[in-house]
């Protein structure tokens, strides 16, 4: 068995809607545990303590919300890439649709000085994210 790399997205009390939204967009399984599944009695019980998002295609994004007391630092520490070759293109740019409901888009998804397809954006939940679109996808 292969090991996996999957983000693990941190939010502060918007994880349940943040994952939803990515259902949305890629489709799949998705499940929540909160504070309160956990135990937890407090503020915290409705929250969500781990999440996860299996995508037909073989993501697997993970999500929490940040408890009181514990500090978020959002957005600046890691942006999320999706890539493939031409074929999946269709696939990659309804990704781009999805997530750029909302979103700020900082490079529009169109084709680059190196000749690929390109966009980068800040989706509605704060979170990065870079598409590209090429003959020679970064592996």
């Amino acid at each position: 068995m292969a090991t996996k790399l999957n983000p693990y997205l941190s939010f502060q009390d918007t994880a349940r809607d943040a994952m939803e939204f990515y259902k949305t967009v890629f489709g799949g399984e998705l499940s929540f545990f909160t504070f309160g599944d956990m135990g937890a009695e407090d503020a915290t019980a409705n929250l969500v303590m781990h999440s996860s998002l299996v995508t037909p295609s073989g993501y697997t994004l993970f999500a929490s919300d940040t408890p009181p007391g514990m500090p978020l630092q959002s957005g600046s520490q890691i942006t999320v890439s999706l890539s493939g070759p031409t074929e999946d293109e269709a696939e990659l740019r309804g990704y781009w649709e999805g997530l750029a409901d909302e979103a700020t888009v900082h490079v529009p998804l169109e084709k680059q000085m190196w000749g690929d397809v390109f966009g980068h954006l800040v989706d509605r939940y704060g979170t990065p994210w870079m598409v590209n679109i090429g003959q020679d996808a970064p592996q």
